[in-house]
């Protein structure tokens, strides 16, 4: 067998398979389908029996499939795995995409065995105010749009896709998230031209339904981690090119904002994807893994750094309005 790990944050993955091409490649490139859209760093570590979870894949002569084995945290995969790469519409949804398989183990770990929940959202820092803008939301609700735009204002880049955080003892602490930020090429064209890649061709007519991996590494804030910052605020997104009015309704209800967020760090743990094309792929969350996320919510509300949750309508070109004031 061929063997390699993968350390992302605290998590480590021990992968081994019976051909080295099923193998993720490690260093990550940066492209559309890379897992450096989801995670800071991908660091490739030793292979040990004593990793958080394992990934093993099996090429043989049969339809593929997979088992797992929740008390060894343990992936198992056997079939024609090698004619899947080459099959698949959209290698987003494999076992190395930042849509597939080890991206939402990772997730699973982090919970499970180190208590860091993960927020699908980007995040932007205020170093003068030490206040964090957490921007959570699924594909199309504005996260991109609040980054681009506020790093032209000056906030300094924390996530782009994920952003991690753990309470422990009566400290929340952010741990930098990805750099790497898929955006519609519609979006760069026709309100963020200034970060156009260079060497990069614009799709045409299909600008809208193509994305580009985008390096914003030089806006990242100088440190990987904050402790306590003097305020955080959580924004939901609603960007409308059309709109000509701001909307600015915080969310007041502790259990209407609880929902919202618990919702937000459940989604990619316990929806069902298809890898491939062909291979559903179970959520993995567990009742009592559920429970104490929810838990961990309604501590990070109660947190005194918290200062809202807030839901905004808005145009692309006034999403920040008077937030940074």
């Amino acid at each position: 067998m061929f063997k390699t790990a993968a350390k992302i944050l605290a998590a480590t993955v021990g992968i081994e398979s019976n051909r080295p091409e099923l193998l993720p490649p490690l260093p990550c490139s940066i492209e559309v389908k890379s897992l450096l859209t989801d995670f800071n760093h991908i660091e490739k570590i030793a292979y040990s029996e004593n990793l958080d979870g394992f990934i093993i894949l099996e090429e043989s002569n049969r339809q593929p499939s997979y088992t797992y084995n929740g008390r060894k945290q343990k992936f198992k995969c056997k079939g024609q795995l090698l004619k899947l790469t080459q099959q698949a519409s959209d290698l987003r949804f494999s076992f190395w995409g930042n849509q597939g398989l080890l991206y939402r183990f990772v997730l699973y770990l982090l919970e499970k065995k180190h208590q860091i929940y993960n927020f699908h959202a980007s995040a932007l820092y205020h170093p003068e105010q030490d206040k964090l803008f957490i921007i959570m939301g699924g594909a199309g609700s504005g996260k991109s749009v609040y980054l681009l735009s506020g790093i032209i204002k000056g906030l300094k880049l924390f996530s782009t896709e994920t952003v991690h955080f753990q309470i422990k003892e009566s400290n929340l602490i952010w741990y930098m998230g990805s750099l790497v930020d898929n955006v519609r090429w519609g979006t760069l064209i026709y309100n963020f031209p200034q970060f156009l890649p260079e060497g990069k061709h614009s799709p045409g007519k299909e600008a809208w339904h193509k994305k580009v991996a985008l390096n914003l590494n030089s806006y990242k804030y100088r440190q990987d981690k904050l402790v306590n910052p003097a305020s955080v605020i959580i924004i939901i997104p609603h960007i409308e090119e059309e709109r000509h009015d701001f909307y600015f309704l915080p969310i007041k209800d502790k259990k209407k904002a609880a929902k919202e967020i618990f919702d937000n760090i459940s989604q990619k743990l316990t929806e069902t994807v298809l890898l491939y094309d062909c291979l559903p792929l179970l959520g993995l969350d567990e009742r009592e893994l559920a429970q104490k996320r929810l838990e961990t919510v309604y501590t990070l509300l109660q947190h005194k750094t918290l200062i809202q949750t807030v839901s905004v309508v808005s145009n692309p070109e006034n999403c920040w309005r008077n937030l940074l004031k």
